[in-house]
């Protein structure tokens, strides 16, 4: 059929993989995280506080003190290439240009901050993505991390006319393929250090305990991770879970509390390793390899390392190939 010659042009149809993390602020100053932590704390999904009672602590007392802190914590991890968050999911897109054919275009988002999930949805379509998978690189669900960045692609969705089809990448904190690259690198990373650790501990990003009451798996899918990790390894690890913020009673034990006593337990060489992120970030570079060796080291520890996530090493994208393709069955033919 000839088209009229006033149509608007119509771009051969596509897939799209968008992949998504948490976000992180334009660059490392006041201002920008200031306006990056107004977004992420103001997520209903986040805090799950009644809103009359968080936005007064939030923009009274929160927002007024500590973007300057915070600014100073990612100065201490800034690159060149800006936020290491971004930039190695940025590397990880790119690393998956070409893995899934030629109709396949694949993207990358954050939560918060730039570039936006909606934004990038809406390329993917004026791209002519007709379906679109839409990849929280979060091993182990959460609502506070999966289902928030769910919800802002649904609500992209919601203002567009013409709506691609939608598909969300499911936790894959059991995938037998996220356990095996994260052993490997474990391995690897374990077999070039200077020392050998007396213990490894993973440390997962911590949630108000509550989160779990309420029927959040995200407790039981770090425990998951960790057990199956350990089985990998053949040897014990330690769980502990990073990040405690306010007062309410957060998921335990603690990484900073066990940091600090592990040397009195006899613990004074240790290799901590972060499974719960897809990419090295202010909370694995500032809060464990900096604030976290500083605790041991002041508590008796002799020797620490944190180990890198997964990022775009081998080893990870193939891992990041293996699980958004098995997602695309249906839509690209096996290669």
């Amino acid at each position: 059929m000839t088209m009229s010659p006033d149509h608007p042009p119509i771009p051969s149809p596509k897939i799209g993989v968008l992949l998504t993390n948490l976000g992180t602020p334009d660059a490392a100053e006041t201002k920008a995280v200031r306006r990056y932590l107004a977004e992420f704390l103001s997520d209903r999904r986040v805090v799950e506080i009644p809103r009359a009672a968080w936005l007064p602590i939030l923009h009274g007392i929160i927002l007024r003190t500590r973007p300057k802190k915070s600014a100073h914590a990612y100065g201490l991890v800034w690159t060149e290439e800006g936020s290491p968050l971004a930039a190695i999911t940025r590397r990880q897109a790119l690393a998956l240009k070409d893995a899934f054919g030629p109709g396949v275009v694949v993207d990358y988002a954050m939560r918060y901050g730039n570039p936006a999930i909606g934004e990038r949805l809406a390329a993917l379509k004026a791209a002519g993505c007709e379906r679109i998978l839409v990849a929280p690189l979060y091993p182990q669900y959460c609502a506070a991390t999966t289902a928030t960045a769910n919800d802002a692609a649904f609500a992209a969705l919601a203002a567009m006319r013409w709506q691609p089809a939608l598909r969300t990448l499911p936790p894959y904190h059991d995938d037998p393929a996220y356990i095996e690259a994260l052993a490997a690198s474990v391995r690897a990373s374990v077999a070039a250090l200077d020392f050998v650790p007396d213990a490894i501990m993973t440390s997962f990003h911590g949630m108000p305990q509550r989160t779990l009451e309420l029927g959040d798996p995200y407790h039981c899918h770090c425990r998951k991770t960790a057990r199956l990790l350990s089985e990998a390894l053949g040897q014990a690890v330690i769980v502990a879970f990073q990040s405690r913020f306010g007062k309410a009673k957060w998921l335990e034990p603690a990484t900073d509390v066990t940091l600090a006593a592990l040397p009195a337990k006899g613990v004074k060489r240790i290799a901590v390793v972060t499974p719960g992120f897809s990419a090295d970030c202010i909370e694995t570079l500032e809060e464990i390899a900096i604030r976290g060796r500083d605790t041991f080291v002041a508590a008796g520890g002799t020797d620490f390392a944190c180990l890198p996530c997964l990022n775009d090493s081998p080893g990870g994208i193939a891992m990041l190939r293996t699980i958004v393709a098995r997602e695309l069955e249906g839509w690209v033919s096996p290669a």
